[in-house]
């Protein structure tokens, strides 16, 4: 999730969650001039993702830029590489980027052709199931499978859905049955009992990846495989520490309260009645502002049994 699941981010909720399996980073975006960004390096270089199993993903339609990117990426380390045809964002659309890249599908398959003959790493694909219609999902299924992907990460919406609308489990359905390579499901599973009733409607989805509601709730992952949930303290700590972490990094605890908005956006939903304080942290200006909301979160409200996402 671009601007939320940072190193930062990812350290803290590894420190103090655990249960993921592996981590994407946010997209990187290579460009002909071949050269990562600072802010790029901070997520990738091999020192900031230590002992944390690591997935870069990459946004490009151009397969020499991929395939620059992915050489990088190898020579650190890097055993597999994503390629992102699943984000919805205007800006990227507009670019032919991400979900775009769908509505261009024999260039879509050029370009796969490229980068899977050449690729120094395994290689991975999240993809949502069209542009406008799902009817657009089985002629892109059919060019997935003429390549041998480490997985297909499956968000079953349509671009123009954005995040609304429910998933269409028909085609992840479709995507499962008989795939040359592993199917992982993203979309709307906030909690165990989501978790379940995709199991029983697809016994052999045995992958999931996890995005708003791990950002809503951060011991998803754990409860999936049978832990506990999310504890008051951990919660605090696991904000404490990325915040001190963007604080430092940043050199600026404004800058740090900035980017703790958009996690609070989501984690404020596991706790009940919290409105009020969800306006007084995104309305604050200043850092002690923000630090006495998040004390008033964590001293004055419930956690909620699972989480209640409304966005």
């Amino acid at each position: 999730m671009e601007g939320l699941t940072t190193v930062y981010y990812r350290r803290a909720l590894a420190r103090w969650f655990g249960g993921v399996d592996k981590y994407f980073t946010p997209f990187l975006t290579p460009t002909q001039d071949h050269r990562f960004t600072k802010r790029e390096l901070r997520e990738v270089l091999p020192e900031q993702n230590d002992g944390l199993p690591t997935v870069p993903q990459l946004l490009t339609r151009n397969a020499q830029d991929f395939l620059w990117a992915a050489g990088e990426l190898a020579a650190m380390g890097y055993r597999e590489v994503n390629l992102n045809l699943g984000c919805p964002s205007g800006t990227v659309v507009a670019k032919g980027k991400g979900s775009g890249f769908l509505a261009h599908p024999e260039e879509l398959d050029a370009f796969l052709e490229e980068i899977f003959s050449k690729a120094p790493c395994a290689l991975s694909v999240k993809t949502r199931i069209g542009l406008k219609d799902p009817e657009e999902f089985a002629a892109l299924l059919a060019i997935y499978r003429k390549y041998p992907l480490a997985e297909l990460i499956v968000h079953p919406r349509v671009r123009t859905d954005m995040y609304k609308n429910p998933p269409r489990w028909a085609c992840f359905g479709e995507a499962l049955e008989g795939s040359p390579f592993p199917v992982c499901y993203n979309g709307d599973i906030y909690t165990p009992d989501d978790a379940d009733r995709l199991r029983s409607a697809f016994p052999a989805a045995d992958r999931l990846m996890l995005g708003r509601g791990l950002a809503g709730d951060p011991a998803l992952a754990r409860r999936l495989k049978g832990g506990p949930p999310a504890g008051r303290t951990e919660l605090s700590c696991f904000v404490d520490q990325v915040y001190e972490s963007y604080a430092q990094a940043f050199g600026s605890r404004r800058n740090a309260m900035l980017r703790m908005k958009e996690v609070w956006f989501y984690l404020i939903r596991l706790f009940l009645d919290g409105d009020k304080l969800s306006k007084a942290i995104k309305k604050a200006r200043d850092p002690l502002d923000y630090e006495s909301a998040v004390r008033s979160v964590f001293a004055d409200l419930e956690l909620s049994p699972v989480l209640r996402p409304d966005w």
